[in-house]
């Protein structure tokens, strides 16, 4: 009987020993998770940029003008002109004023739309 007392005595002191051995911090687990977001979304940030073949967003040099949603009620127009970023959304509210003709707008079959400037 001593020797199965002895044992378990061993068995809880090396327990003890293996848990006082360890000052963990719950949250260093964790600390590098923020490291690791960052590394993801600037992936996905390039990410997309390659998708819609938009490298000059990432350069100030070019003006740029991105059109969604193009002949539907929520379209909108993304303009970067150097630093200047405009954004455009469309209305149904109507224009009116003096001005001069550009040119005629035609329709084809297929939906697409050809502006033809004047001359």
């Amino acid at each position: 009987m001593p020797r199965a007392t002895r044992n378990r005595n061993t068995k809880l002191s090396a327990h003890k020993r293996l848990l006082a051995g360890q000052d963990d911090d719950p949250l260093a687990g964790v600390a590098n998770l923020f490291d690791v977001a960052m590394v993801f979304a600037v992936a996905l940030l390039l990410a997309l940029v390659a998708r819609f073949q938009l490298p000059e967003l990432l350069t100030g040099q070019d003006d740029v003008t991105v059109l969604k949603n193009p002949g539907k009620p929520n379209m909108e127009i993304i303009r970067r002109k150097g630093k200047k970023l405009e954004h455009y959304q469309m209305t149904k509210q109507t224009l009116g004023g003096e001005g001069e003709k550009l040119g005629t707008a035609y329709r084809l079959k297929t939906g697409e739309v050809v502006y033809v400037p004047e001359e």
